[in-house]
């Protein structure tokens, strides 16, 4: 462990930092981020302030043609998904239809967050809300499925208490004549 007194230390760094003015910074971390020989791309003048020229990397990635077709495309692909559920084409009692069934209510509330993400990067509000929706749809079928086999909702007949499928009752079997 070194002997150093840290607070001195951090006071030097503080004290160089105080005596450097803002636009220099600026110019600086533009000036590193280029590469050698040529100018910094979108440098600002030594007079601008930062706040009226922020780096590209600081900025958030704003709606651009492509952006926002891949959003909605991403949108378009979690509703299809979220849609298909509802024509799911087994029935799902219990079983592996039924953890095949949750698996996929989990997979479209994953898309809906992947898609979610998306469109709030590129500042679709109205692909964002439907994002959410379906989310929020994925979420909900899923807990349709699971909360009366955990115990918190009432089971159903359609929705009984237990992951696994009754065995099948043998009847009394005929004598041979």
């Amino acid at each position: 462990m070194s002997d150093r007194n840290w607070d001195a230390e951090l006071a030097k760094i503080d004290k160089q930092l105080a005596s450097v003015s803002d636009e220099a910074l600026l110019a600086e971390r533009t000036a590193a981020s280029a590469p050698p020989g040529r100018p910094a791309a979108g440098a600002a003048p030594a007079r601008v302030p930062p706040r009226e020229a922020p780096s590209r990397a600081a900025a958030p990635a704003l709606a651009t043609a492509e952006g926002r077709w891949v959003g909605w495309l991403k949108v378009a692909l979690a509703v299809a998904a979220a849609a298909g559920l509802m024509v799911w084409p087994w029935p799902a009692g219990c079983g592996g239809p039924l953890v095949g069934f949750t698996a996929a209510t989990g997979g479209v509330a994953l898309l809906g967050v992947w898609s979610a993400v998306g469109t709030w990067r590129h500042r679709l509000a109205l692909a964002h809300v439907a994002s959410l929706l379906v989310v929020a749809w994925g979420l909900v079928l899923g807990a349709r499925e699971v909360l009366p086999r955990v115990g918190y909702a009432a089971p159903t007949a359609s929705r009984g208490a237990g992951w696994s499928c009754p065995a099948p009752t043998v009847g009394p079997v005929a004598p041979p004549r």
